[in-house]
């Protein structure tokens, strides 16, 4: 079944730890440049406090969709954190159903629980953090 946001139930405390690894890097990342810049640069920035916090990522990941068994072409993923761990970026001045939805278009994709959106486009981060789990 999925569902839009996750309470934790139901996730492994590795896949926990992971998502609130994130989330401390990216309020970091928040805490330092604000919000009004472009989504390519929080996530360079992301990618640097990441790396700096050897936490384990892969950038841009090309995931494969089909249709009826069709190869259909790649979706990219922002992040994927440790292997397990979809991470979706956004600069926006909200967040849109339609955000969520990809997400979790991704996690089905990718065959991963558990997604972050981050929208660093919020006067507080803690408003723009969405946990998202199928």
């Amino acid at each position: 079944m999925d569902t839009e946001e996750d309470k934790g139930e139901g996730i492994s405390p590795e896949l926990n730890e992971l998502s609130y690894a994130v989330i401390g890097a990216a309020l970091e990342v928040h805490r330092v440049l604000g919000p009004g810049l472009l989504e390519s640069l929080y996530e360079e920035a992301l990618c640097v406090e990441l790396s700096l916090r050897k936490v384990t990522f892969t950038r841009q990941v090309a995931i494969g969709l089909t249709y009826k068994e069709k190869p259909i072409g790649d979706a990219r993923i922002d992040l994927l954190v440790g292997g397990k761990l979809v991470v979706e970026l956004k600069a926006v001045e909200q967040l849109a159903p339609v955000h969520t939805a990809q997400v979790l278009s991704y996690l089905k994709a990718a065959g991963c629980r558990l997604g972050l959106l981050v929208n660093f486009n919020v006067k507080r981060l803690k408003e723009g953090i969405k946990r998202i789990a199928r």
